[in-house]
């Protein structure tokens, strides 16, 4: 078993994660990490034992009970009560890889040795990573305020022998499932309830997960929108580069680079159009894909930095000799982000949706609804319906959650991020987008069949002949949804040997 050590000193990239994600390998604490845990918690031991000042949440309640005092005595029952009345998480359960990788994420940010944690807690969650031991998690009940307090409360109960798991392909009570492994519960000590629950790894896990999902369909839709363009009998020059080139965006020039790639040797693009000019969504993908492009970006850079981050409360530096309750916790920056994230999400959506109407309008040579006798067969009618209506909502979706706030915790804790939002907003706009994408792929790649024997480029080409293993020409009328599926499951699997166009060391 190929193993990955967490050292406090690598930054650690999104090819890293899941490259350890995916490729199946172990995770262990460097020497360095199991170091710093036990200085950060040595310190902060020796440190309690010689004043007799609050410190918040390590002998103080949390939230507006910061000025609540708890005797020494307390102090292990404090961080247990924190973790179960903390743990009222709600709706839908996360996804089973999300919460593997929030358990990563809660380890990296645990072994930089500013947390108070003992170091049998961060191995515990290191053995349950391994183990694939995942804690059931509940997708609503965060404000990503004080970070993901629910999730991760959720996320910290089988430490206790509390709470449920899923492990060996079923659902579990924790307790059970603990002395099968011949695990003891871990008894928390001062501070580390609040360690476990502050911090940002439900949202950051989402979003990382989210964002590799979207590098990949924004490859797709560059493809998609390449076919449509081939299908709708398009004009290459608004790809050229000199005119892209003189906008300036990044995103516009690299996406109208990968469309003259993708095109290149064709007899289609090539050869003398009737029509001088085609409508916006084929002739502004560089501007429309390239802006989510550049958007995507910001976003990568912003998960890199987080996934390197410590984000619980309060911060404890040994070495300066300094216990510090501040903010970090806070989702803000992640919230911005991710609704940012689903609007970018949103227009891929959008404009494929567009180039699917248009190769159904019956002009430039194509059949009505890409079908023969139209009117006794409908064609491809009602799939632009269905991602018409996946468009709707991903609108919907693309509301901004991060500029709302509601009051919480009497008042002490009065602006937060709602954060929790939208990474969950994303993930589902990203699974909407890949079907917008699969509907606009099959009607594509049945209008391409009215253009021969031309053909496309090379690339092109082979990439319809592996979808059509897939997904068959449709002569007449035919039960639909079935072939939608499996041109999902074709966008899940092919490979698209592109240049993406995405900011590198992530």
């Amino acid at each position: 078993m190929k193993t990955h050590y967490i050292h406090p000193d690598e930054k650690l990239t999104f090819h890293r994660v899941f490259e350890v994600f995916k490729g199946n390998y172990n995770l262990a604490l460097s020497q360095e990490a199991k170091e710093r845990i036990k200085r950060c918690r040595n310190y902060l031991e020796e440190k309690t034992k010689a004043q007799n000042q609050p410190v918040y949440g390590v002998n103080t309640g949390f939230g507006s009970l910061c000025d609540v005092k708890i005797s020494h005595s307390d102090l292990e029952q404090l961080q247990e009560n924190l973790v179960m009345s903390h743990a009222c998480g709600t709706g839908d359960e996360v996804p089973q890889g999300v919460v593997k990788l929030m358990l990563f994420l809660k380890v990296q940010s645990l072994s930089y040795g500013h947390s108070g944690v003992q170091l049998q807690t961060v191995s515990r969650l290191v053995d349950m990573y391994n183990h694939d031991v995942l804690p059931v998690v509940y997708q609503q009940g965060s404000l990503g305020a004080s970070g993901d307090l629910a999730p991760l409360a959720h996320l910290a109960l089988p430490l206790l022998g509390k709470g449920e798991v899923n492990y060996g392909g079923k659902r579990q009570e924790t307790e059970k499932v603990l002395k099968s492994l011949k695990w003891e519960p871990i008894v928390l000590k001062s501070k580390e309830g609040l360690a476990l629950l502050n911090g940002t790894q439900f949202m950051t896990a989402f979003g990382v997960y989210s964002l590799v999902k979207l590098f990949r369909f924004s490859q797709l839709a560059d493809v998609t929108g390449a076919i449509a363009l081939e299908a709708f009998d398009g004009r290459i020059e608004p790809f050229m580069d000199e005119v892209n080139r003189i906008r300036r965006q990044e995103g516009q020039i690299k996406t109208a680079e990968i469309i003259r790639q993708a095109l290149e040797g064709s007899e289609l693009i090539n050869r003398e159009k009737q029509n001088v000019q085609d409508p916006y969504s084929f002739r502004c993908i560089p501007q429309v894909h390239g802006a989510s492009k550049d958007a995507m970006n910001y976003v990568a850079r912003v998960f890199s930095n987080e996934i390197n981050a410590v984000t619980d409360n309060p911060t404890i530096f040994p070495e300066q000799d300094l216990i510090v309750s501040a903010g970090n916790f806070h989702g803000q920056p992640l919230a911005i982000a991710l609704d940012y994230l689903t609007i970018a999400v949103a227009e891929l959506g959008s404009i494929s949706e567009r180039r699917t109407y248009q190769l159904l309008d019956g002009r430039r040579g194509l059949p009505s609804f890409l079908v023969a006798k139209p009117g006794l067969n409908s064609g491809f009618m009602i799939p632009q319906y269905t991602a018409a209506s996946i468009v709707s909502q991903n609108k919907q979706l693309a509301t901004p959650a991060s500029v709302d706030s509601l009051v919480s915790s009497q008042g002490q804790e009065d602006h937060v991020s709602v954060g929790a939002n939208p990474p969950t907003k994303a993930y589902r706009a990203i699974h909407n987008l890949e079907r917008i994408l699969a509907v606009e792929l099959m009607v594509a790649a049945q209008a391409m069949e009215f253009r021969r024997p031309l053909k496309s480029s090379p690339y092109i080409e082979s990439f319809l002949k592996e979808f059509r293993e897939y997904v068959p020409f449709i002569e007449n009328d035919q039960v639909l949804y079935k072939h939608i599926q499996r041109a999902l499951d074709f966008a899940e699997e092919v490979k698209i040997s592109l240049p993406d166009g995405l900011v590198q060391g992530i």
